[in-house]
């Protein structure tokens, strides 16, 4: 029954093939960054609607999250949408496809909805480059009726496990006090000075931090005139480590880097969280590989050597999901010489080889949903 159930699903996702690929293609040319997603959100909670599913918009008080719904079944699968895009990269990391390849496994897996059981959701998942919108919705109740979450992230080569890093993302400003370089120096507190300092003491801790956390960040702003002290800089920093638990730790580290710059100059020393913290990814391990197997059954290959497959260390606030529902997150490749915040990786989230990947992705992702509902429910 099983192989029927799979053949009408993907038949399904031919039929509506070039509905993803426009949807896609849609996203990619009219990139918007986390909590701006205002058109994105609507184009794909606009396709769900067309084939039958209900939607909740704004969901849980966010205006570019969304949930849409089909069917009565006791199992619950729900399919992940991302469609934010990179501030300057546009989707350089590939949410366009992200988005699409959900909407084409939820639909396929609605058109065998009631002979596997299944209640079928698709929800929208606004600001995962470091807005942390999944994390905002588990703490407004989200994703708790779920029996099984997934979805599927481009990259240069297929990787079925996610094994991100926690990350902690944080807002960093020095305020000082102004005063003309060369008359008045002395009459100044230098807020650049202040991170010249804290990332000079963050370079010499790296040589004591353990091997699997990573502390990098910018400036984005370092003052107003070379010929004026400056009163205010800002940089935006970011803090990652293999649990959770190792992440506190290290902030703690990392924090007294920069609380050293406000030490030394004088300035004043304001660290802001941009988002909670995201959490290392807890995979459905039997869930996973079922879609391995799913997606070798369509050609994808899982060969990739290791140091090709570091995209699955990325990190995301799908992991704070797979800490409460059952979940995966596995890579499907887009092929090409860039990788993932490239400009040229955006180049590769469109095009023949982007639109076979978000066909194989849709059909995989909603085959292994079929799969671990047949199993579990």
């Amino acid at each position: 029954m099983n192989d029927a159930l799979k053949q009408r699903i993907a038949d399904r996702i031919e039929q509506v093939d070039a509905e993803l690929v426009e949807l896609s293609n849609g996203l990619h040319a009219n990139p918007e960054v986390a909590w701006h997603e205002h058109r994105s959100a609507a184009s794909v909670a606009a396709v769900l609607a067309q084939h039958g599913f209900v939607i909740e918009q704004p969901y849980l008080g966010l205006d570019t999250a969304f949930r849409a719904t089909l069917g009565t079944g006791a199992f619950t699968v729900g399919f992940l949408a991302e469609y934010d895009a990179l501030p300057g990269l546009g989707h350089a990391c590939g949410h366009n496809l992200i988005a699409a390849m959900s909407v084409g496994g939820a639909i396929g897996l609605a058109a065998v909805a009631e002979q596997a059981g299944v209640a079928v959701e698709v929800i929208g998942t606004p600001a995962e480059e470091g807005g942390g919108g999944k994390v905002e919705l588990i703490e407004r109740g989200a994703f708790t009726a779920l029996d099984f979450a997934l979805m599927a992230h481009p990259a240069p080569d297929d990787v079925a496990e996610a094994r991100p890093f926690a990350v902690a993302h944080w807002h960093v400003a020095y305020d000082g006090r102004a005063a003309h370089a060369a008359a008045y120096p002395d009459r100044g507190v230098n807020a650049n000075d202040a991170f010249v300092i804290a990332q000079t003491a963050i370079g010499m801790l790296r040589q004591q931090l353990p091997a699997g956390v990573r502390v990098h960040g910018i400036q984005t702003r370092g003052g107003e005139a070379p010929n004026a002290i400056p009163e205010r800089t800002e940089g935006r920093w970011y803090v990652r480590a293999e649990t959770t638990e190792l992440l506190i730790e290290t902030e703690e580290r990392v924090r007294r880097c920069f609380e050293a710059g406000a030490l030394a100059t004088g300035a004043e020393l304001t660290i802001t969280p941009e988002s909670g913290r995201y959490s290392e990814m807890r995979p459905d391990d039997e869930a996973l590989a079922l879609y391995t197997a799913n997606a070798e059954a369509l050609g994808r290959r899982f060969d990739v050597a290791p140091e090709e497959a570091s995209m699955n260390r990325a990190s995301t606030d799908m992991g704070n999901v797979s800490q409460i529902v059952n979940a995966i997150h596995p890579f499907i490749g887009v092929g090409g010489e860039f990788s993932n915040h490239q400009p040229g990786f955006a180049e590769a989230c469109v095009g023949p080889q982007a639109e076979q990947t978000l066909r194989d992705g849709a059909v995989a992702l909603a085959w292994t949903a079929l799969d671990v509902a047949a199993r579990r429910r």
